[in-house]
């Protein structure tokens, strides 16, 4: 059984507040635990069943049981949380090296709420209420962790975990009850780094950005692309000044003169020299 998740909304910052809890944002990618009739099933936030990618992770609880959290891998020298390593646990689908992965990048899922157990519907219980039966649960093995939380002190735990280099902070209501939408009763708050870029070029289909970023000789890299944060005024002056910088063009792209420059937000730069899920800001003038 299937139950879409709780989703987040955005906090416009760090916040603390008596009413709330706050947790670590595991940077993994969501999960559903179902365990119906003692078979488990692993689903993606979409119900995409991702059950075989996970084989350390199909192990059964006492009594059948639906769980939500995080799956996500751990960078055995920073002690963070790798996501590029839990996609590509996410992605392979070959059975043995499936089973290679599971020695080699393990996986951990992160447990922060209780939906269903021993056949009864939890969602309508208040969060702590939830947080109580989920705390006194026998965990299947050493794979299984449950998230910590604080109470009221937000800012103070965003300030230990962006000292941290971690992803960012949840802020959950004490009294809320589990919905299937977005919800201003859980906010994130996302521990975003900053850095400037020039624009290198655009997509001819939907909008993006083609960016790049110099590396530590001052060359320039391609860095991604911007999908997201222009507003309308900002895409009628980038239309306004790109056709004088035209350079060449392909089937999908028009490729600039590295004249423009902006500021941008994201999660972190990818192994490759990317930067994660770009945001932009503003233009450098």
């Amino acid at each position: 059984m299937f139950i879409s998740p709780m989703l987040l909304e955005t906090a416009p910052g760090p916040f603390s507040h008596s009413e709330f809890i706050f947790e670590p944002k595991v940077d993994g990618h969501r999960l559903i635990y179902s365990q119906q009739s003692g078979t488990v099933r692993l689903y993606t936030r979409h119900h995409n069943n991702c059950t075989r990618q996970y084989p350390e992770l199909v192990l059964p609880f006492d009594s059948d049981i639906i769980l939500d959290g995080e799956v996500a891998c751990t960078d055995q020298k920073s002690g963070l949380n790798d996501f590029e390593a839990v996609m590509s646990r996410f992605s392979t689908r070959q059975p043995s090296k499936i089973q290679q992965l599971t020695r080699t990048l393990p996986v951990t899922f992160a447990i922060f709420d209780i939906l269903q157990y021993k056949g009864q519907d939890l969602r309508n219980l208040p969060l702590l209420d939830r947080k109580a039966i989920l705390h006194r649960l026998q965990l299947p093995s050493r794979s299984f962790g449950i998230v910590p939380h604080i109470e009221g002190a937000g800012e103070d735990l965003y300030t230990q975990i962006e000292a941290r280099g971690m992803e960012g902070v949840v802020g959950k209501h004490k009294d809320s009850q589990y919905i299937s939408r977005r919800s201003r009763e859980w906010q994130k708050v996302i521990n975003w780094s900053y850095t400037d870029v020039f624009i290198t070029g655009y997509k001819k289909a939907e909008f993006g950005w083609l960016i790049a970023a110099p590396d530590a000789s001052g060359k320039l890299r391609p860095a991604g692309v911007i999908e997201h944060g222009p507003t309308p005024k900002h895409k009628q002056a980038f239309r306004g000044v790109c056709q004088q910088l035209v350079v060449e063009e392909d089937k999908n792209h028009v490729y600039l003169q590295p004249r423009l420059q902006a500021k941008v937000k994201m999660r972190n730069w990818t192994k490759s020299g990317l930067l994660r899920t770009p945001v932009f800001l503003d233009f450098i003038l």
